[in-house]
């Protein structure tokens, strides 16, 4: 039986208190006020005292509105009707099509039980070589996307959305610019995505509860869909908006600050939600690719910081391209050893070479004189850079590992690059 209270004793911005007993957190609760129904969700509960927090804000809110708790967490809908729909944190249509009120389940479960996972071994190829050669992602993998303000990582997630090799794409979109969101969508249905992706929308108008809706919705559905076998992969972004809202309500709420103003369980709050990233001993799997901006491009900075001890390495956006140190794929021994025989060497070679390269154009701009060695390295780091590091370039794994090796081979002799005996002749161009 659903309670009815008719005393909300404090108003503090967008957060409402009421005494209230029986009631869980995360709980739904409506609201009526003069001005018509609102939604909040029980963000703290002390003793008797229920904190919730507004999803349309409080204006318009009196202390003598009724308040009548749900008794269940905010539910979403799933199914196939939602492929192709575009919702906001709430789970509300923004593209003019129908409410869905079937198949609703709870959002902000726990992580799968471990028993019912497998160890990841499955590759997904996006057609971008710098993940695909260097730091392939695994199916069911959670792996950031370490950014700064302006990097074009939503323009990366887009394509990974369009060339990903998976059943199902769920966009979770928080704090995001107007045209960012329009971009989304264009994107995808101009390339004929739409039709396997869901979105979540928050933008940077919308309230800021609808922000912290966004993954738990996301992956709540994702959950659904792999359970009945799909290969679904979540992208998020951004992380870094997602923590900016739990700092705000935390401040709301008066709770004693951690680093930089951060809720002291900012680590907790991240963990729930990227540990929702599973292989399915018996069903389908959950893929995280998470966007999280990096404010004054510092990694120690309290989000990207806690994010790296939870994921299973990062993606390093910088100059618009993925940095090749720095980035890390700690899964990718899971599956580069069984595409094809030389995708290990090739990954290893390049990078070394690389980093010979970047000494090099250290010394260069030092005025140091250059070896013939030296002159190698320049025109091999500048074909790399041009023919593998950029990401308008859009080839398959194979072509990718065939690309290596005519950068090696317009570089260097065999002999340079220290690679086997075998592996050069199987492989080195005629």
């Amino acid at each position: 039986m659903q309670k009815v209270y008719t005393h909300i004793i404090q108003i503090s911005g967008d957060v409402i208190t009421v005494e209230a007993d029986g009631v869980g957190y995360n709980d739904i609760a409506q609201i009526s006020a003069r001005y018509g129904m609102s939604l909040a969700q029980v963000i703290r509960i002390d003793d008797q005292k229920v904190s919730l927090q507004v999803f349309a804000g409080s204006r318009g809110i009196s202390t003598g509105d009724q308040v009548r708790f749900l008794g269940h967490p905010m539910r979403v809908a799933t199914g196939d009707n939602l492929l192709g729909r575009i919702f906001n944190g709430s789970g509300v249509p923004l593209d003019h099509g129908p409410q869905l009120t079937d198949n609703l389940i709870d959002i902000a479960g726990p992580p799968v039980n471990p028993v019912k996972r497998i160890i990841p071994n499955k590759m997904i190829r996006t057609g971008i070589p710098m993940i695909d050669v260097f730091n392939s992602l695994v199916e069911s993998q959670k792996l950031p996307i370490f950014s700064i303000a302006g990097q074009p990582y939503n323009e990366l997630l887009a394509r990974i959305a369009i060339q990903a090799e998976i059943d199902i794409i769920i966009l979770g979109g928080m704090g995001l610019k107007y045209d960012d969101y329009l971009f989304f969508k264009e994107t995808l249905n101009k390339h004929g995505a739409l039709s396997r992706s869901i979105f979540f929308m928050h933008t940077a108008s919308d309230p800021v509860v609808e922000c912290l809706l966004v993954p738990d919705i996301a992956l709540a559905v994702a959950e659904d869909f792999a359970l009945k076998g799909k290969r679904v992969l979540v992208l998020l972004s951004d992380m870094t908006n997602f923590a900016d809202a739990l700092k705000e309500i935390s401040i709301t709420m008066e709770q004693v600050p951690s680093n930089r103003g951060y809720p002291g369980d900012l680590y907790s709050q991240l963990a729930s939600r990227y540990e929702k990233a599973v292989d399915f001993d018996t069903a389908g799997s959950i893929t995280i690719l998470a966007a999280t901006t990096m404010p004054g491009d510092d990694v120690t900075h309290p989000v990207p910081d806690n994010t790296g001890y939870i994921t299973e390495g990062q993606l390093y956006l910088k100059n618009a391209v993925i940095e090749p140190f720095g980035s890390l794929s700690r899964l990718k021994q899971q599956v580069n050893g069984k595409t094809r025989s030389d995708h290990r060497t090739i990954m290893d070679t390049m990078i070394q070479l690389f980093a010979n390269y970047r000494q090099t154009v250290e010394k260069q701009s030092m005025g140091f004189q250059m070896s013939s060695w030296d002159k190698k390295l320049l025109i091999y780091g500048e074909l790399f850079e041009k023919q593998m590091m950029s990401l308008k370039v859009n080839i398959p794994l194979e072509k990718a590992l065939d690309l290596g090796w005519h950068i090696l081979a317009e570089s260097f002799t065999p002999e340079e690059t220290g690679i086997k005996r075998e592996l050069i002749t199987q492989y080195w161009p005629r």
